[in-house]
């Protein structure tokens, strides 16, 4: 029994999940069992060499017994449940010295009587005495350790280790009043149920180190000990010879008395002590829930609950000074600001979880998902190769883009995602930036998709920013001009308004086209300011030709507005002050914005309905290329519709095309907005575009953009020359 508790604790302490302090201490009771085996056949070897007398303890066979109790508690006292404070050791040494006086005096008075039948079977009382009062305080270790925990040490199984071992110090108190039983002996009833119980306590603690430990709160206990003690000593005091005189027995009564009164008011303190520490521990289990909850909240995205950018960059930090190879991906929602704009806040929030969810269950289980903010979202794959890691993506992609549909609204929401490998000396930081650089070559390339990082995309990147900068000085430099483009009408190509166009003569890459630049200013802001200055010299210009031509000056001057511009505070006021310091007829000026722009609610729509009630004309510009709504029409205060050069291209043939333009100028006749078609470029064009019923046309058939003072010469009477 001694060996199998001895092979059940040892491989309770291989058992994954233990730490430390509780491996330590099964394996040292595992000794524990080896010893008490050798103890068990020394106790075999000294019973058999005095046949007549099983109960014969021999003097190593003694020493083996009190070694293991020794052993047993010092193993307790290494677990980390005693590296507390000075007060609780005192407490625990108060309980060892009150434990051994009452054991000592209880076994001197009830055995020690017996004293020949202790020395015949040991050769001495004092080992067995000294057995007696150990094993008694190898019981309160264990219970107070069961009580207190100890690191992942099962308080049950604890619980089981101090069952035993009080039985087996119980039957072992038992032996002396075996001595006239001699072939009787207590050892054939302590070891099995002590080893016993060991065995039952090493399976309960390797099923606990398999479950998962659930946190409950600890029932607070005082010990029972010292009153125990007090009893037993109580009973012995009035079983006593003091108590025969009248006068003995009455002190023996009043003393058991005023001690009994002593511990009732102490236990009653205790338990008011007991209930005002309850509250405290609940306040400080709800402040430890409330900690908790903060810590989640640090390290989590408090919208859609996955990892944030702090979470996530110390995990990839983790992983970097580990030396392990992985992917980061960026992943940015296309067009995410219409969704907001135009259906709120709200929704767009909603769609943000839609897709938080998506990229969850889509991934492996070892991958990470996180947000940085906004619509931004990264994730770190380890373990993919190139070829893998375009399954995933495209699985992610697919997956993302399926239609969902919230709060009424069905959408197709789109990502673009730029991926980058990590590389030894690697930082968070760069990682991010890496696939940053390649997720905006994926958007730009149209979006939907996903880009491997290039070095060669640092460098665009750097020429980019060199250009965004040198885009930040071109008007102080002087090297932004604005020409204008006729519209004219059709059929005689009389000049019914211009549209002002922005170009940039680079003094070292040259002309640049708008298609680059303007983007361009755009993402990094100075559309803004470029945006102004384009305004102002057009509304100056305006004024100028109003003011040399008469009635022969453009009736309609057009510019284009960005969103960004649309969006800025106070636009709709600085655009009343630049007119009415020009002096010119707000309804001279058009406003040209994109449908994209004004799509749906926000502060781009009130912005447009600001300029037209001030007098300003309002043309979309573009219509039809982007995410297109007849509601616009009606939403927006449109007073032009600019049909894209897409549409015009195809007007000559039987096309899809020239349904959908010939459709268009049915619309804005009955909505009464004028239509201009855009990108005329022939004749032919012209022509069909007169018959379909369109009355204003631009294009290079008709002019190219010029400056102003080259359109001054043409502010004439009769047609435009091609």
């Amino acid at each position: 029994m001694s060996l199998l508790a001895a092979h059940g604790c040892w491989w309770t302490s291989n058992r994954f999940g233990l730490d430390a302090g509780t491996t330590r201490f099964w394996r040292q009771l595992s000794l524990c069992c080896v010893l008490l085996a050798a103890a068990c056949v020394g106790n075999a070897y000294d019973a058999l060499r005095v046949p007549e007398d099983f109960q014969h303890i021999g003097p190593v066979t003694a020493t083996l017994y009190l070694g293991i109790l020794v052993f047993a508690i010092w193993a307790l006292l290494r677990l980390p449940v005693w590296e507390r404070s000075r007060a609780e050791w005192i407490r625990f040494w108060l309980d060892t010295g009150i434990i051994l006086i009452t054991t000592g005096i209880l076994v001197w008075h009830f055995s020690l009587r017996r004293a020949d039948a202790w020395a015949a079977q040991t050769g001495s009382a004092i080992p067995v005495l000294a057995i007696a009062m150990i094993a008694s305080v190898s019981v309160i270790a264990f219970t107070k350790v069961a009580f207190a925990g100890a690191g992942r040490l099962d308080r049950r199984a604890m619980h089981m280790l101090s069952f035993g071992t009080a039985l087996a110090c119980a039957f072992g108190a038992l032996m002396p009043f075996l001595a006239d039983r001699p072939q009787l002996n207590t050892a054939f009833l302590a070891v099995p149920f002590a080893t016993f119980c060991a065995q039952l306590a090493a399976r309960r603690q390797a099923r606990a180190a398999i479950e998962e430990p659930a946190e409950r709160p600890v029932p607070r206990r005082f010990s029972v000990v010292p009153y125990l003690a007090v009893g037993g000593m109580d009973l012995m005091l009035l079983g006593t010879d003091l108590t025969r005189s009248a006068e003995g027995r009455l002190i023996a009564a009043g003393t058991v008395a005023i001690t009994a009164l002593v511990v009732a008011r102490q236990i009653t303190t205790l338990r008011e002590n007991n209930t005002l520490l309850s509250t405290v521990d609940t306040n400080l289990r709800q402040l430890r829930d409330y900690q908790v909850q903060l810590a989640h909240q640090v390290r989590h995205d408090t919208l859609t609950e996955i990892a944030n950018r702090a979470n996530f960059e110390e995990q990839v930090t983790a992983r970097l000074a580990g030396g392990e190879s992985f992917l980061v991906a960026l992943l940015d929602l296309d067009d995410f600001k219409v969704v907001n704009d135009r259906l709120g806040h709200g929704t767009g929030d909603a769609l943000l979880k839609a897709v938080s969810r998506r990229l969850h269950d889509r991934l492996r289980g070892e991958d990470v998902v996180a947000r940085l903010g906004g619509d931004e979202f990264t994730l770190l794959l380890p373990d993919l190769t190139g070829d893998e890691a375009a399954v995933v993506l495209r699985r992610l992609i697919q997956g993302v883009q399926e239609k969902v549909v919230i709060d009424g609204h069905e959408m197709t929401p789109r990502i673009s995602i730029g991926v980058t490998a990590s590389v030894p000396g690697d930082t968070p930081e760069e990682l991010l930036r890496r696939a940053d650089v390649a997720m905006y070559v994926a958007k730009n390339a149209g979006g939907g998709r996903w880009a491997w990082f290039d070095p060669a995309m640092d460098r665009i990147a750097d020429q980019d920013a060199k250009l965004g900068a040198d885009l930040r000085q071109a008007v102080a430099r002087g090297e932004l001009r604005v020409v204008y483009q006729p519209i004219v009408e059709l059929p005689d190509g009389g000049i019914a308004g211009v549209e002002a166009l922005l170009r940039w003569r680079h003094p070292e890459h040259g002309e640049i086209s708008p298609a680059v630049f303007i983007p361009l200013a755009e993402r990094n802001g100075s559309i803004i300011e470029v945006g102004r200055w384009v305004f102002e010299q057009v509304v100056a210009q305006a004024a100028a030709w109003q003011h040399e031509y008469g009635d022969l000056a453009p009736a309609r001057v057009s510019v284009n507005v960005s969103a960004r511009q649309l969006r800025e505070p106070g636009f709709v006021a600085e655009v009343a002050a630049v007119v009415a310091a020009a002096g010119v007829e707000p309804s001279l000026i058009t406003v040209e914005v994109t449908e994209t722009a004004v799509l749906g609610t926000g502060a781009a729509l009130d912005a447009v309905r600001g300029l037209n009630a001030l007098g300003l004309r309002v043309a979309l510009d573009d219509f039809g290329t982007g995410q297109s709504s007849l509601s616009l029409l009606v939403d927006c205060p449109v007073d032009v519709l600019k049909v894209d050069k897409s549409f015009v291209d195809g007007v000559t043939t039987a096309s899809p095309q020239s349904v959908i333009v010939e459709s268009l100028i049915t619309i804005t006749a009955g909505l009464r907005i004028q239509a201009v078609a855009e990108g005329v470029e022939t004749a032919d064009q012209a022509h069909r575009l007169h018959q379909a019923g369109y009355q204003y046309a631009q294009g290079f058939h008709f002019a190219r953009p010029m400056s102003g003072a080259e359109l001054g010469k043409l502010l004439r009477p009769g047609p435009v020359p091609a």
